[in-house]
């Protein structure tokens, strides 16, 4: 069985879903960050930024 919590997220998720999200917040970071912010700091630093929040979102989300 796939294993569902109540966490700070606003639904119910289980591990896959929560790695989604962590991917979607990556991908769509990443995208804005190239659009608005890298004329004045690296793609590295978002990378970092995403990284550390999919962390936190699989593991308390």
């Amino acid at each position: 069985m796939s294993e569902h919590r109540n966490g700070f997220l606003p639904i119910n998720t289980n591990t896959f879903d929560r790695v989604f999200i962590a991917v979607v917040l990556f991908v769509a970071l990443a995208l804005l960050w190239m659009r608005f912010i890298e004329p004045f700091a690296p793609l590295w630093i978002a990378t970092v930024i995403s990284l550390v929040i999919g962390q936190w979102i699989v593991r308390k989300g």
